[in-house]
């Protein structure tokens, strides 16, 4: 028999579940972002009331067909614009994969025909939403982050007074947070592995790109000890690392052993920017705290933990270009050129006369070069004669056809033939 305690929870448990499935039909029931508040009985205003209603209690399929009945019935209608929108928020509800995709290609030609409209800004914001949300874990497939960055930066930059613009920056802020954690891993992979050229590639790249990113100091001491170990060659490469170390991120934990991997290579110690410093302390005072049931069940969620992105700054606005490993020699560069240029000789009225346009040759430079005196050794071995297996084919000469077979009689050596001789009607002599 189960203890006590144990049916508390069960009971528990039970209405718990009870609850929420009551309360599921209560939540398909949000209210519309987007009404048309004008209050008239016109057929059109009539149509997409309702056609909000059945958006609003998850009649999706009903709505987009009253809609589509709106467009293709009223096309000169003032509440155009809206019932496009409303069809694409209607697929944005409905969720799914091919939902999502559905939406995207709706409010994409909302923003074309409707560029100036304030709901253009909102529906780049919904784009970026749908691959936002569809993020993966820094060490999974970074597709979706790269599209939601793609299309964050594309509200910055299309509607920069919206005001969604600044949730758009701290969304970038949020995307660049994964890339760089995927970038930081797969190159401290290499570190340790012992591909120290690799990984002082891929952690220059991810600090050039994204210097908000949480985890920039350490990559940065994680290159500079990448070069070091790549001979002294790259001793100059390591100290530049360094000092971007303690200039730009002057509260890192690795402050106090970069100064000193400085003064141990005898390289000059720069002065912490007062920039870095602000920016530093605003990092720290505004930082987000997750919550312990979060942090637990962190491993159920889907997409990235992005509770240490920054909070200030300006996102990254240029695609990743990885840099070129410092180990690939720089090619020297070539004395000559190889370029081609085109261009019209003279003035142009030789062509339109129908002449020959281009520079004549002169005749010295194209008459055959004057014979040069004879070697005596190279005419004594023309004189030989070549050998046998050496010497030119003669041609064949062609045979002539005659009417009647010719019989060639045996050469006239002296002895006599080993044959008898045959007439031409077979009778021997």
């Amino acid at each position: 028999m189960a203890n006590f305690p144990t049916l508390i929870s069960r009971a528990c448990l039970g209405t718990a579940l009870l609850v929420c499935v009551l309360a599921l039909p209560g939540c398909r029931h949000k209210k519309y972002e987007n009404p048309i508040t004008k209050d008239t009985q016109q057929p059109d205003k009539v149509l997409f009331d309702k056609a909000v209603n059945d958006i609003e209690k998850g009649r999706y399929e009903i709505a987009r067909i009253t809609l589509n009945t709106l467009i293709n019935t009223y096309d000169t209608s003032e509440f155009l614009a809206k019932a496009k929108l409303a069809i694409a928020d209607s697929w944005y509800r409905e969720g799914g994969a091919h939902g999502m995709a559905q939406a995207e290609a709706e409010y994409k030609d909302f923003i074309l025909f409707y560029p100036t409209m304030e709901e253009a800004a909102e529906s780049q914001n919904r784009i970026c939403d749908i691959h936002y949300r569809q993020m993966e874990k820094p060490d999974r497939d970074a597709q979706q982050a790269l599209r939601a960055e793609m299309e964050c930066r594309q509200l910055m930059q299309q509607f920069p007074n919206s005001k969604f613009a600044p949730i758009a920056e701290q969304k970038l802020r949020n995307i660049q947070e994964a890339i760089g954690e995927g970038e930081f891993r797969v190159g401290k992979y290499y570190q340790h592995k012992g591909s120290h050229p690799a990984a002082a590639n891929r952690l220059k790249g991810l600090v050039e790109q994204y210097p908000l990113y949480s985890g920039a100091d350490e990559a940065l001491w994680l290159q500079a000890d990448s070069y070091s170990r790549m001979g002294n060659r790259f001793r100059k490469d390591a100290g530049e690392a360094l000092q971007k170390l303690v200039r730009e991120y002057p509260m890192s934990a690795y402050i106090d052993n970069a100064k000193k991997k400085l003064a141990e290579m005898e390289m000059p110690v720069p002065e912490a920017d007062p920039a870095a410093i602000a920016r530093a302390k605003y990092e720290q005072e505004n930082k987000s705290k997750g919550s312990l049931v979060g942090t637990s069940l962190g491993f159920l969620k889907r997409g990235p933990d992005v509770k240490t992105a920054a909070k200030s700054g300006t996102p990254a606005m240029t695609s990743v270009r990885g840099p070129i490993p410092a180990s690939i020699p720089t090619p020297v560069a070539s004395t000559g050129t190889n370029d081609v240029s085109i261009g019209t000789v003279g003035d142009g009225s030789a062509l339109e006369q129908g002449k020959e346009a281009r520079t004549p040759v002169p005749a010295s430079s194209t008459a055959a070069p004057a014979p040069s005196s004879p070697d005596p050794a190279a005419a004594a071995a023309a004189a030989q004669p070549l050998p046998v297996n050496q010497q030119p084919l003669k041609p064949k000469k062609q045979k002539k056809n005659k009417k009647q077979p010719q019989i060639n009689a045996p050469a006239q050596t002296g002895t006599a033939p080993a044959t008898d001789a045959v007439k031409p009607d077979g009778v021997k002599q």
